[in-house]
């Protein structure tokens, strides 16, 4: 009886059908074994290049509620970084292991220090040793502390020369001045092994009793590095990292980045203002022109306030903005209109492009606006630890939302 070919392609197709059933064959198991090692999670590979940089360095500065370091510096070390390095691999939070060790990586210090004290790039390499040697593990992803021009894109430099996936989560939502106002804290997660480098070369690795010795402790040591220094902190596992974590705080960074960009081309049938507004979801607070700017570096912080007159509705009516490196209370007219641990944005008002603490000048007109907070920092603990009151507001805290909608108010003495 003669034989019968089983390749569908037919007799003359048979050398190379065989090579190419085992490719799919290995493809398989390969695939299947992949999948049983991760808890069956799909890896999803969105890569971040110079073009993604952009806009994330841009909606960055805008949560950053202004502080958080100055965006262009943060653009410049990332952009640097994936033009020599490549593009980085950015994680959706569920993407991570359970069981996998992640940290956040940052910069600490006064942004006006970081602005002409920056790093050389060698810093990551000795805070990624220092770290896994302590836990005796490797590091599967780095994630920022807070949003902001330079809290976002340092991770990102970090993850493309190290070539470790950046994964896309916080502590904060946002931006606060220091190291213990994460929502890690609330979930009980240590602040140390904490390891600390400057540009230098010195090295150090803090274990402290609490999170906020860890800030008291650590900000005395970045003083006397020259007033900011790079840090790895709140090391955790991606179980603890998915529960405690402000996820998709990249992915929203670059949408409102993108947004603030081609805002006056979005919605022709609203104002550039309006459409801004809507598209960042924000609240108006104020317009006007910068009157006086005190700022002063205290203890390794932007300290001060800015006076505004105003202009268009707002004229003859006036304006004050605290600060501790973020902006922590908006007044208008000596009426509370905004508090932390709601955001308090500064924007130009022709561009909307976001004015950090270190970057107001004397004529500069600005919008204030306000953007709520992440839900977890509306509750007792939360406010506890970043509430008016913590900073000196003598004030307790009342959703931006209802002091907008003139239900309020008293002043805040200091």
């Amino acid at each position: 009886m003669a034989s019968r070919c089983l390749c569908p392609f037919g007799q003359k197709h048979l050398f190379y059908f065989i090579p190419l059933a085992h490719y799919f064959y290995f493809y398989f198991v390969y695939t299947v074994t992949i999948a049983d090692k991760t808890d069956k999670r799909r890896i999803k590979l969105r890569t971040l290049g110079i073009n993604e940089i952009e806009d994330i360095a841009l909606g960055a500065s805008l949560l950053g509620a202004g502080g958080g370091g100055d965006p262009y510096i943060g653009k410049l070390m990332a952009m640097d970084a994936i033009k020599t390095c490549g593009d980085v691999t950015m994680l959706d939070p569920e993407e991570i292991a359970d069981d996998d060790l992640v940290i956040p990586i940052a910069m600490m210090g006064a942004p006006t220090v970081l602005a002409e004290k920056g790093i050389n790039g060698s810093e990551y390499k000795r805070l990624y040793d220092m770290v896994s040697q302590f836990y005796g593990r490797e590091i599967r992803g780095f994630f920022p502390i807070e949003a902001g021009g330079v809290n976002s894109m340092l991770p990102i430099a970090a993850s493309a020369r190290l070539g470790i996936p950046l994964v896309d989560v916080d502590g904060m939502g946002r931006a606060f001045p220091e190291l213990q106002m994460v929502t890690f804290t609330l979930g009980g997660v240590s602040a140390t092994p904490m390891a600390l480098t400057d540009e230098k070369g010195n090295t150090c690795i803090f274990e402290t009793i609490t999170n906020k010795w860890t800030e008291d402790l650590a900000r005395a040591v970045t003083m006397t590095c020259g007033g900011s220094v790079c840090i790895a902190l709140y090391g955790m596992d991606g179980a603890t990292m998915k529960k405690w974590g402000v996820k998709n705080i990249i992915t929203r960074s670059q949408k409102l980045g993108a947004a603030i960009r081609g805002i006056k081309q979005l919605d022709k049938s609203q104002t550039p203002e309006a459409s801004f507004l809507t598209q960042t979801g924000g609240y108006k607070i104020f317009k006007g022109k910068i009157t006086d700017v005190l700022r002063e570096t205290t203890g390794a912080f932007n300290l001060g306030h800015v006076m505004l007159d105003g202009i268009s509705e707002y004229r003859g009516q006036q304006a004050e903005v605290t600060f501790q490196n973020e902006n922590l209370t908006a007044t208008v007219n000596g009426r509370i209109k905004a508090t932390v641990p709601d955001l308090i944005c500064l924007v130009d008002t022709e561009t909307f492009i976001p004015v950090t603490t270190d970057a107001l000048k004397y004529g500069k007109r600005v919008m204030a606006v306000g953007l709520p907070c992440y839900d977890l920092w509306r509750t007792p603990q939360g406010l506890e630890m970043v509430g008016p009151r913590y900073f000196g507001c003598d004030t307790d805290y009342i959703p931006l939302e209802e002091r907008l909608s003139g239900k309020e108010i008293a002043s805040c003495t200091k």
